[in-house]
């Protein structure tokens, strides 16, 4: 029987959607039949990159952000997008301990945390465009 299904999400860029990602991807992986482990992980991957999305992408803005997640056999794709302020320097953000925003008691942590959760994540931005992640997961196959 193939496992495959597709889902995409849009809401507002307030901190308060952050849980409501979260919930929404532990309820669609949910056809990957995931451990308890592997739900804490995909859940806590989108909400870094959810967090990111309003904290960095949308500094002094409400803007709209996506999440969108495809299963494809025993794979879960997770794909977060905004379309806010973008990275000046991918490659700085995406090491341990970066952050933009010192002062407000950020860790730099939250690229570091989605990779070590999922199997692969991978980061395009343009400053001024936006930012897209996207993330992929990999679960073991039903025997």
């Amino acid at each position: 029987m193939e496992n495959n299904n597709k889902m995409k999400l849009e809401f507002l860029s307030h901190s308060k959607n952050e849980a409501f990602a979260r919930s929404v991807i532990a309820c669609f992986a949910l056809g990957l039949n995931p451990s308890i482990s592997e739900i804490a992980d995909i859940k806590t991957a989108v909400s870094e990159a959810v967090t990111n999305a309003i904290v960095h992408g949308y500094p002094s803005s409400v803007g709209t952000i996506v999440l969108e997640s495809e299963i494809d056999g025993d794979v879960l794709h997770i794909n977060v997008f905004d379309d806010g302020v973008g990275i000046e320097n991918i490659d700085d953000a995406l090491e341990p301990f970066f952050t933009t925003k010192p002062d407000d008691e950020r860790s730099g942590m939250g690229f570091t945390i989605m990779k070590s959760f999922m199997d692969e994540v991978r980061v395009e931005s343009k400053k001024g465009e936006g930012t897209k992640v996207y993330m992929l997961k990999k679960f073991r196959a039903d025997e």
